[in-house]
């Protein structure tokens, strides 16, 4: 009977994982969450909010998005900026969600056979 080899990726087999233990047994706990869940948590959370002289109850989300509108609405060029960065990638469409049309049309037909040239496909 040939004796075992031990060497380069060939580990002893007395210090190899027993069959259906974990290599890493003290890993991530089940049920642990990360940084999304608990953020998407924080902020669906309600709270309670003056507005007009009487109290609402709206998420924190929603608080936020009220108090970056009230503050850009008094002039804060910061807020403003936020938000419209918040709207232009949340709100607005993509690109792929458009139909190609007219100029841009035109564009692309007479820089199509130029890019083909030149990674050499044509």
């Amino acid at each position: 009977m040939a004796k075992y080899k031990v060497g380069y990726r060939r580990p002893p087999k007395a210090t190899r994982f027993k069959r259906g233990e974990s290599g890493n047994s003290k890993g991530r706990p089940k049920g642990s969450r990360n940084l999304a869940t608990d953020l998407a948590a924080e902020l669906g959370e309600s709270i309670t909010v003056r507005e007009n002289g009487r109290q609402c109850r709206v998420s924190k989300q929603r608080a936020l998005i009220k108090s970056l509108m009230a503050k850009s609405l008094q002039g804060d060029v910061r807020a403003a900026a936020a938000l419209l960065s918040l709207y232009a990638r949340v709100i607005t469409e993509s690109p792929e969600d458009q139909p190609i049309e007219g100029d841009e049309l035109q564009i692309l037909r007479r820089f199509a056979p130029r890019l083909l040239r030149s990674l050499g496909q044509e």
